[in-house]
């Protein structure tokens, strides 16, 4: 993998099926266990897709989205919301090959950096069953409570008040 990662704005329609192959590779131990046919499996990752759509626009309304690309390759999508008070990382999901490389990292990086010259906490949630728990740990986003299914993870800003 050459280059570092970049971001750019999602293009919709263009950028919808590489959005939904970036979910469904997420998802893609669950629909195993879950589906009896890849048409089972297409129309449960279409609709679990379009739920999360609808929530995350609900939610963050105002978040920006952008995909993730390594070296000119698509490589991820994240989904950013900065209300003011915070920097909120709604979603980075990247395609498989993609994932252990360091791209996550160098884009949350770029995320602290922004942060901490802003004078703003980073937060995201995790789901409690999801091993990404261990990444956000090792980045230093320490758990702040728990919310049903979610942990709520928060760094605080880089920078000591003057």
């Amino acid at each position: 993998m050459s280059g570092g990662p970049s971001t750019r704005d999602v293009l919709l329609p263009q950028d919808a099926s590489f959005l939904l192959s970036i979910y469904a590779s997420t998802r893609a131990l669950e629909v195993e266990v879950l589906a009896r046919s890849q048409r089972d499996a297409d129309a449960f990752v279409r609709m679990q897709f379009e739920a999360q759509t609808r929530h995350f626009a609900a939610i963050y309304p105002r978040a920006t989205h952008s995909v993730i690309s390594v070296g000119g390759d698509p490589a991820g999508r994240l989904i950013v919301d900065r209300p003011g008070d915070e920097i909120r990382i709604v979603e980075i999901a990247l395609l498989p090959r993609f994932r252990r490389a360091g791209v996550g990292r160098q884009l949350v990086s770029q995320l602290f950096g922004e942060a901490d010259v802003a004078g703003l906490p980073v937060r995201c949630h995790v789901a409690l069953d999801n091993e990404a728990l261990a990444f956000w740990e090792h980045l230093g986003l320490v758990r702040r409570g728990v919310d049903g299914a979610h942990v709520m993870m928060e760094r605080a800003c880089g920078i000591s008040p003057r």
